[in-house]
């Protein structure tokens, strides 16, 4: 769980990051503001990925998810002391805002409402998963609890149009290939 820790990017990351930039550039995103989470891996992925001289705006909002005292830790540790929460039954990534000192989903959905009551235009924000997926549900106008039913995954990039969401290069997605609500 990475959660606020504040890792480096990896070559992986560097090289979807590149690739983020183009797709970005053949979606049209020229003339876009752009904002990042301030962590390391996020900030590094706005810079490689942004036009040459794109003013890219960290904002705090952004971060990812505070993990508590379960940042840096597995997923199988945590499930070890806690299998209620990763059991069959267990809601998709229940384990989100439930360890000690761990952020809220509540308090999450909180600093990216606020964030996103700025925007003012198109833009292309570049964060984490979870801030990710709660994000998309602010903006599709979902409860912050639907973010277990968004799509996720590292160096993707979602588009997101009063018609929905999508996932921009991928063959054949289109924005009916993920979920209306």
């Amino acid at each position: 769980m990475q959660g606020a820790l504040d890792s480096d990017l990896t070559e992986l990351g560097r090289a979807q990051a590149q690739a983020q930039g183009e797709l970005l550039a053949a979606y049209g995103a020229e003339g876009y503001r752009w904002f990042s989470s301030p962590q390391k891996r996020a900030a590094t992925t706005a810079e490689i990925a942004a036009p040459e001289r794109q003013e890219i705006r960290t904002d705090p909002r952004l971060r990812e998810i505070g993990m508590g005292q379960w940042a840096g830790r597995s997923r199988q540790e945590i499930a070890e002391e806690r299998p209620e929460l990763f059991s069959p039954d267990a809601p998709p990534l229940a384990y989100y805002g439930q360890g000690p000192g761990c952020e809220s989903i509540a308090s999450l959905d909180a600093r990216v409402t606020e964030f996103l009551s700025e925007l003012t235009g198109p833009s292309v924000i570049v964060t984490h998963g979870m801030t990710s997926r709660v994000l998309r549900c602010i903006a599709l106008g979902l409860a912050p609890s639907a973010f277990a039913h968004l799509n996720g995954g590292q160096g993707v990039v979602f588009a997101v149009t009063g018609a929905g969401y999508f996932l921009l290069g991928e063959s054949g997605t289109t924005e009916e290939s993920f979920p209306q609500f």
